[in-house]
């Protein structure tokens, strides 16, 4: 007997699902940032909002998220999602490179703004244990808000950018102590002192840290290795969800965020072949999970408890965005970090973030903090967070210039990802591939190649080479291998289908892009000029006139000759096989001056 399917069991998800198709293009229209958009849903859909009207309109509980619990454990993933893509664009060097700001400035942020925090909240006569607490809940800041505004301002490389995720990351590795220690607290009156217990305690995190980077140095690449050999794109999909969601649950079952778990995972594929293929199939998951996670926030702003304690409800969350603030301009200042810089810090960071949700309901759980302060924090916490789109606005204002990737901090130098030369990229890494790839080299140019074949890649990799696993017709790929800033593309696949498809996505992309392309004969050639190719390569073409000079030389006709033969008959072939009326970059460079 076939169970039968309940369609109210999915409403909640086809809520989400119109609200998503809604918010993102009409926000997006108003140059708004989409995060405002899911808040105000939240807040809109929840029990809070229409939910409080349906007792008078049973129809409006249509409308409304009816378990706002198991919404919030989902949305979790988005957080999860959105640290395993920021250990992605990251590098070892380059957070060798930021631990100044990381263990310096974020360890004194976190440090001095809970004890500013928690010696107001002892003034406020809280006991020193829910003091602690709610110190620690309101001194960190929201990296799942914080992150997505900076990249699509396109800050995120900004002195103010990297010094705001340095920031952030120390935050979220100051999670897991601050939870062991509020478990502790739970368990004693008096504050845990250095003792065997404590180290104990302590013990279980740093075997799971240990755990993630030994099996993530083992196991990674051969696990994607064989994936990729498969060639189902489904299959690579699954393997990417089962590194971030594994990884997150390793970290969760060592007694340290999930999502300290993922950005652990991030790193450490950061460094592979694998890293641009698992970006792009990562991403859609991760958007739709963070939208997700600020309807989550939304829901949760509890607007009966507003009601009845504006002012103080208010008066908390400006207090808190104005002491953080001033604390996180005043360090950042102390690290030499620029004042309009700084400026732009401190109001990105000024707000709550989405532990403190974790951190106050552990605490309340444990009765540290009683029911009423922890709920009234917790919607201080949201008003906060829902006010750092519009700081972030300022700050970018205050802020001025985003740095260029070419003044951020060196890298290792062959690693694509972290060269700030831009390289030309090669789409097609087989014979042809290499020996372009060999010539660029010998004249000094920077190159990245792109390659479908597991082993082709897996080769190259072991020979040193710079190159990427993944489908190089894929915009979003193109784009993360560096085609925005590449002077030019060579395709140089032997898949007539899959080099036409390059040249088209490439030049739809970048019109102005040099795009040189190997072609199988004077028809394909013709075809890749009409999608944009500004030089296509027969290779009959190419075989025919390399005979015919091998043959003249050999019969005594004079190489000089020869030579201007061959080039004017090759230059004969251009204009034939690229009509005017084509795409091809060398008709419609010579019409651009008229």
């Amino acid at each position: 007997m076939e169970a039968h399917v309940q369609p109210g069991a999915y409403k909640d998800v086809v809520l989400f699902l119109a609200t998503a198709g809604i918010v993102v293009p009409l926000f997006r229209r108003w140059k708004v940032s989409p995060i405002l958009g899911f808040l105000g849903a939240g807040l809109l859909l929840g029990p809070h909002g229409l939910g409080r009207l349906s007792d008078r309109a049973p129809w409006l509980s249509f409308l409304t998220i009816g378990n706002p619990d198991e919404v919030a454990q989902l949305a979790e993933f988005g957080v999860v999602f959105l640290l395993f893509m920021i250990g992605l664009e990251l590098s070892w060097e380059r957070l060798r490179a930021l631990r100044r700001y990381v263990f310096g400035l974020g360890a004194l942020q976190v440090g001095l703004c809970l004890t500013v925090t928690a010696g107001l909240s002892l003034a406020a006569g809280q006991p020193p244990g829910a003091a602690l607490a709610i110190g620690a809940a309101l001194a960190l800041s929201s990296t799942a808000i914080v992150m997505p505004i900076l990249t699509e301002q396109k800050r995120q490389h900004s002195l103010a950018g990297r010094t705001t995720f340095s920031v952030l990351l120390f935050q979220d590795l100051a999670v897991a102590p601050i939870l062991v220690t509020l478990t502790l607290l739970g368990r004693r009156d008096a504050p845990p002192t250095l003792s065997p217990d404590l180290l104990l305690a302590f013990a279980p995190a740093v075997i799971g840290i240990v755990v993630l980077l030994v099996a993530g140095r083992l196991l990674l690449r051969p696990m994607l290795r064989s994936v990729a050999k498969a060639k189902s794109e489904e299959l690579f999909v699954a393997a990417s969800l089962l590194v971030v969601i594994g990884a997150g649950l390793v970290s969760a079952l060592a007694g340290l965020s999930m999502a300290l778990g993922a950005f652990i995972a991030g790193l450490l594929l950061a460094e592979t072949e694998f890293r641009h293929e698992v970006e792009v199939t990562i991403e859609p998951f991760k958007g739709l999970l963070l939208g997700l996670f600020f309807v989550s926030i939304g829901i949760g702003l509890d607007l009966p408890l507003l009601a009845a304690r504006p002012w103080t409800i208010i008066g908390v969350a400006f207090g808190l965005m104005a002491a953080n603030g001033v604390v996180i301009f005043v360090l950042a200042r102390l690290f030499r970090v620029k004042t309009r810089a700084a400026a732009e810090v401190a109001l990105l960071l000024a707000g709550a973030g989405e532990f403190a949700f974790v951190i106050l309901g552990q605490a309340m759980d444990q009765r540290l903090v009683d029911r009423t302060t922890g709920q009234s924090l917790l919607v201080a916490a949201t008003l906060s967070m829902t006010c750092i789109p519009a700081l972030a606005a300022l700050g970018a204002r205050l802020g001025g210039r985003a740095l260029s990737p070419a003044e951020l901090p060196p890298e290792r130098s062959g690693d694509a990802h972290g060269s700030s030369t831009p390289a030309v990229l090669i789409a097609g890494y087989g014979r042809v591939g290499r020996l372009v790839g060999e010539m660029l080299s010998r004249h000094g140019v920077a190159w990245v190649a792109a390659e479908a074949d597991a082993r082709g890649v897996e080769r190259a990799r072991r020979a040193g080479e710079s190159i990427f696993f993944g489908d190089a017709a894929r915009p979003e790929f193109l784009l993360r291998c560096g085609l925005a800033d590449a002077p030019a593309l060579v395709v140089t696949m032997d898949n007539p289908d899959g080099a036409e498809a390059i040249v088209a996505t490439a030049r739809q992309l970048r019109p102005d892009l040099t795009i040189v392309a190997r072609a199988r004969d004077a028809r394909h050639a013709q075809r890749l000029y009409d999608l944009g190719a500004t030089d296509a390569v027969p290779e009959t073409v190419e075989a025919s006139l390399q005979l015919s000079e091998a043959l003249l030389v050999e019969i005594g006709v004079p190489m000089g000759l020869v030579i201007a033969s061959i080039h004017e008959r090759r230059d004969e072939f251009r204009k034939a096989l690229n009509r005017p009326d084509s795409l091809g970059g060398r008709t419609r460079a010579r019409r651009r001056p008229q």
